[in-house]
């Protein structure tokens, strides 16, 4: 695996869900099934589902329900082979910008207790550990530690957006998006990304 030139962000559709279970098989004991996943897709409100893909493969996918003034960051995974490249950042960046788009305030997450590369992640983001689901994931009977990010609609949470953002800027493309705000759009920049 080589460092990924562009990565491209588009809306998950049905057709990419046998490569986003294979990364969720790889990625989790029991994860979502096609099921749940189809189920999500079919409720298009107060939700949206992310893939990442380098040259047209499928290397990453998340997902935030919206409530209220509140997101929920429901699922991210990224393929082990892809892992370390960024991919999780620029999905929970478009994520985190849809949610305050969409009118949150705060964002949370359940992240298990021992991901700890997946914790640093969250807190480069601003989420803050705010306490534990004992037993939560039943694959393993582990914890899961809940994070909250607050005030994201103010101006210190945009400068923090932008900081994580520009290093990836140049090798992202947001496809079938438009994101208020997001600086992670290099096609945008070309004429080619961020259609509607």
């Amino acid at each position: 695996m080589t460092v990924p030139s562009l990565v491209v962000i588009t809306p998950m559709r049905r057709r990419h869900l046998r490569a986003v279970l294979r990364i969720e098989t790889r990625s989790q004991p029991r994860g979502w099934s096609l099921g749940l996943f189809l189920g999500e897709l079919a409720r298009p409100e107060g939700r949206s589902y992310l893939v990442a893909k380098v040259a047209g493969q499928v290397v990453g996918f998340a997902g935030m329900l919206f409530i209220g003034d509140e997101g929920h960051l429901a699922t991210i995974s990224v393929d082990p082979d892809w892992r370390g490249n960024g991919v999780a950042a620029r999905l929970t960046a478009v994520l985190c910008r849809k949610a305050i788009e969409g009118g949150a305030t705060a964002l949370t997450l359940e992240v298990r207790a021992g991901n700890t590369a997946a914790q640093a992640l969250y807190r480069r983001f601003g989420f803050a550990p705010a306490g534990v689901r004992r037993a939560y994931y039943k694959d393993s009977g582990e914890d899961a530690l809940v994070m909250w990010a607050y005030d994201v609609d103010g101006p210190d949470y945009a400068a923090r957006l932008r900081a994580i953002e520009a290093p990836l800027a140049a090798s992202t493309e947001l496809d079938g998006l438009t994101v208020a705000g997001c600086e992670l759009d290099h096609g945008a920049a070309s004429g080619i990304g961020g259609r509607p």
